[in-house]
């Protein structure tokens, strides 16, 4: 079987993504020593004893489950359309350290490639890791709540010195025998050296004891072998009839070798692997899945797919033929299928959605019968979230639970039983054991208690399969029946509970929540679905009394919401009020989806905030009864800039956590977050601290720590310092401790914080006294950022490596306006405007000065969205420091704002 036809497009991503992605990973500081490690392991843990291999053909259908229990009531739920960022599924954007990784589509998932040689760094010792280059990507793609996508690849075509195209590790040098590809240029390893199979089995087996199960990682690609890991080495392949390349490609016994050492090291974390053929079909009775990296493409003359079977018009080399040929169609059952849309086509693949056009193939056949559950989507970035094509896509692709109904009493007290239905809409299961968990809450919001149950999402098969055409049973598209709406049941126990009236609610634990405040949450496409994670499931009474049982009324919804104020870490809000046939008890206030707070009037101040952030509310009436109303219309206000004193949060991005350093949650820090896992190794960096005028400063350390601990503070490389922190008492109750530092004029400063002999505390922020913002230049410098400027709709601060000061204000336009006060117009006249800006493409903006009719300007790309240029522009200012200039665009997306100078 001969691979496809060579993929010329993967030149020039290679020479663009190792240019752009390598050399940002490559920067990465090296992590601790590196430690010698046991070799490969033979035996499979018994954690994945429950693996086995699907039939080929129409697959048998689950049994059915267990009906639910007839005592209980059933409670139907609403169906809402399911969230476009779900865990582990969907499109994985390409992760770029320091970058905005939230922005774009709405995804929870990022890719990375890793070359070997930046793991295996000592040329001595092939037992030897350090794995710093991988744990710094890992904790920066937690700290945006993302789970990564992974692949270690030995060449890559187009690298580059800092992301080694060449990625084999020199402890291979002399003892392995090295080709060159003379296509694409690449060193290409004897893959059936038993040396290098020997030294990939000890960092396959060091990988997994390392990484096997870690809730950062939600994919791993078996990768190592051929260009980019991709199991291939085209045009050097094992097809040799037909030209005189010879076979660069290992043994299918050797290359099963390595299959079987990644199912050996991993237990828990999901792998997968390029080809169902890959070492001889090795993977088809493991617990390996597939990832197809031509994802519905077509090539050739005529046209042809690469992924669809023949009888779907693909090629006799397509993805699924060769599923079809290896018997191999229903591995998604239990293995995920991953890859990426082939990049020619990312940005039309959704726009004939379901059908394709051109070299889109059918999307829908796609997705449905490869069982997708996620796919890398560069250009996914460009997306619009309401496209209703890429959602549709999105939605069907890997889970989409639902509950369809909750099974329990109405009033209930001691010891009783909830079930809940659920059902999937997707093409795939969940493939992780996340803990389900029922709750209560109060009539403030308040979750008062909590029951893990045993129920396991991956039993929860989707209804409807599409059946090949292969199978026989039907025209294209035919729909098979196949899973069923899942019962499950737990008993809870109420006897703790005070009685009253409560919302029953469920939720999915994200194992990343415990690194990460950002941790995307799994939600049920219900309307009763909470950002917080929690699904409404219905009332509930507790108690014999049963509270005040009899109202079932909810307050109707709170009157038009605004902002009084706000400062860089608080603002207040203020609505109308709601009614209630008996009366409103109070109101949720709810930041970006979740509770922050409650209020028995109409106003609310949220403190603790992060400056130059925007953060979006909404309010909820409740009574006594614990009716709550629907949610407000939302709000958005952005928070100040930080203060001129000074104030670095330990979590911000730009900062460099090293070793084992990671975000967590810290729910008495500053931002609700703080870097913990500090010291024996492990560090974190602070830049871009401002010296103001340079000299000695004191330095305020927020910290928690639930001992005693010291740590060593290092400004700009100097000779550390070591400073005592005494016990907060905790991890989440914060404490401050100062020490002296002397500082650089300007805003480049950098402060470690390390212990390089044991724990260091967690940390919140650093405050530096004393600091004071410069003055703008006589010319007028007005940063886009700047506090007091007044940022609407979308509009918020961003981090901008080329930009003055760092940040930049951006997603202006549609709606979304930034408008700078007091800008100095000296006598008034004439004057030219100097807009400095970040945009990666081409944008129009309109200019309003003082009210005045607006002037669209054109802003041309500067390349990426971290790249300034500046354009002039002439504009009508009054005398005096009261102008006002308003950046928007009414129709489209404006560019991103560095700064203005006024000539």
């Amino acid at each position: 079987m001969h691979l496809h036809s060579p993929r010329r497009w993967r030149a020039a991503l290679a020479v663009l993504g190792a240019a752009v992605l390598g050399t940002a990973l490559a920067t990465a500081p090296a992590g601790p020593a590196a430690a010698t490690v046991k070799p490969a392991a033979t035996v499979k843990p018994a954690a994945s004893a429950a693996f086995s291999a699907v039939p080929h053909g129409v697959p048998p259908r689950p049994a059915p489950p267990s009906t639910p229990d007839p005592s209980l009531t059933a409670h139907a739920l609403a169906a809402a359309p399911g969230p476009l960022d779900n865990p582990l599924k969907g499109f994985a954007r390409y992760y770029f350290p320091g970058d905005s990784e939230n922005s774009g589509y709405p995804h929870s998932l990022q890719w990375s490639y890793f070359g070997l040689s930046e793991v295996m760094t000592d040329p001595n010792n092939c037992g030897s890791f350090n794995w710093s280059v991988l744990d710094n990507a890992l904790n920066e793609i937690a700290s945006y709540g993302n789970q990564a996508a992974i692949r270690f690849y030995l060449e890559y075509p187009g690298g580059t010195g800092t992301h080694p195209g060449n990625a084999i590790p020199h402890c291979f040098d002399g003892h392995v025998t090295y080709r060159t590809n003379t296509y694409w240029g690449t060193t290409s390893p004897d893959y059936d050296s038993p040396y290098l199979l020997s030294a990939l089995g000890g960092f396959i087996a060091a990988f997994g004891a390392r990484y096997d199960g870690d809730p950062r990682i939600g994919f791993i690609n078996l990768g190592l072998v051929g260009l980019w890991g991709e199991w291939h080495t085209w045009p050097f392949d094992t097809d040799t009839s037909s030209d005189s390349y010879p076979n660069f490609m290992p043994t299918d016994a050797h290359a099963a070798q390595i299959i079987q050492d990644y199912d050996a090291a991993f237990s828990r974390t999901k792998l997968e692997v390029r080809y169902p053929t890959s070492g001889g079909g090795a993977a088809n009775n493991l617990d390996v899945g597939y990832h197809d990296d031509s994802f519905c493409y077509r090539e050739g003359s005529p046209l042809a797919g690469v992924t669809l079977p023949e009888s779907l018009g693909g090629a006799d080399y397509a993805q699924l033929q060769l599923d079809l040929n290896e018997g191999t169609e229903n591995k998604w059952i239990t293995d995920s299928m991953g890859g990426e849309v082939r990049p020619e086509i990312q940005s039309s693949a959704f726009s004939f959605w379901p059908g394709g056009s051109g070299q889109a193939d059918n999307m829908r056949a796609c997705v449905e019968l490869e069982h997708t559950t996620w796919k890398i989507n560069q250009t996914s970035q460009s997306y619009s979230a309401t496209d209703p094509n890429v959602g549709a896509a999105v939605r069907l692709m890997g889970y989409d639970l639902s509950v369809t109904n909750a099974y329990y009493r109405n009033a209930a007290s001691g010891s009783t039983t909830v079930g809940v239905q659920i059902a999937n809409d997707g093409v795939a299961p969940f493939y992780y054991p996340w803990t389900v968990t029922l709750g209560l809450k109060d009539g403030a919001g308040n979750v008062v208690a909590t029951w893990d149950t045993s129920w396991d999402l991956r039993t929860v098969m989707p209804l409807k399969i599409r059946a090949f055409p292969d199978w026989g049973v039907g025209s294209d598209p035919t729909y098979l029946d196949y899973g069923y709406p899942q019962y499950f049941q737990a008993p809870i126990d109420l006897s703790s509970v005070a009685g009253g009236d409560y919302q029953l609610v469920m939720r999915v634990k994200n194992p990343l929540e415990a690194l990460s405040a950002n941790a995307k949450k799994l939600r049920f496409a219900n309307a009763t679905q909470n950002a917080d994670g929690w699904l409404g499931l219905g009332p509930m009474t507790v108690g014999s009394g049963g509270g005040t049982g009899g109202d079932h009324t909810a307050p109707s919804t709170p009157g038009i919401l605004a902002s009084t104020g706000h400062t860089a870490n608080s603002v207040a809000l203020s609505w109308a009020a709601s009614s209630d046939n008996v009366g409103v008890t109070g109101y949720r206030i709810l930041r970006n989806g979740a509770q922050v707070g409650t209020s028995t009037g109409t106003g609310y101040t949220d403190t603790g905030l992060a400056a130059s952030t925007a953060y979006t509310y909404t309010v909820q009436a409740y009574d006594a009864a614990g009716n709550v109303s629907t949610a407000s219309s939302p709000l958005t206000v952005s928070t100040s800039a930080a203060p001129a004193s000074g104030s670095y949060e330990a979590e911000a991005t730009g900062n460099t956590l090293t070793g084992g350093a990671a975000v967590a949650a810290c729910t008495g820090c500053s931002g609700g977050a703080k870097v913990g896992y500090l010291g024996n190794g492990a560090t974190l960096t602070i830049r871009g601290i401002d010296g103001g005028t340079g000299g000695s400063r004191t330095l305020t350390i927020a910290y928690a720590s639930a001992e005693n601990r010291t740590a060593t503070i290092s400004v700009n490389g100097a000779p550390a310092t070591t400073v005592s922190f005494s016990s907060t008492g905790d991890w989440n109750t914060t404490g401050t401790a100062t020490t002296t530092v002397t500082l650089n004029a300007g805003t480049d400063n950098t402060l470690t914080i390390a212990n390089p002999s044991g724990w260091a505390p967690d940390i919140d922020r650093v405050v530096v006294g004393g600091t004071t913002t410069t003055p703008p230049p006589a010319s007028g410098s007005y940063e886009a950022e700047a506090t007091g400027n007044t940022l609407t709709g979308g509009a918020a601060i961003a981090a901008c490596t080329g930009c003055s000061g760092g940040a930049k204000v951006g997603y202006l336009g549609n709606g979304a306006t930034l408008t700078i006060h007091n800008l100095d117009g000296g006598t008034g006249g004439s004057r030219t405007l100097t807009i400095a800006y970040a945009s990666a493409e081409t944008r129009t903006a309109t200019i309003s000065v003082n009210g005045a009719p607006a002037s669209t300007v054109s802003f041309p790309s500067t390349g990426d969205w971290n790249t300034t240029r500046s354009v002039p522009v002439t504009v009508t200012l009054a005398a005096g420091t009261g102008n006002t200039l308003t950046i928007a665009n009414p129709t489209g997306w404006a560019p991103d704002l560095d700064r203005i100078a006024v000539g």
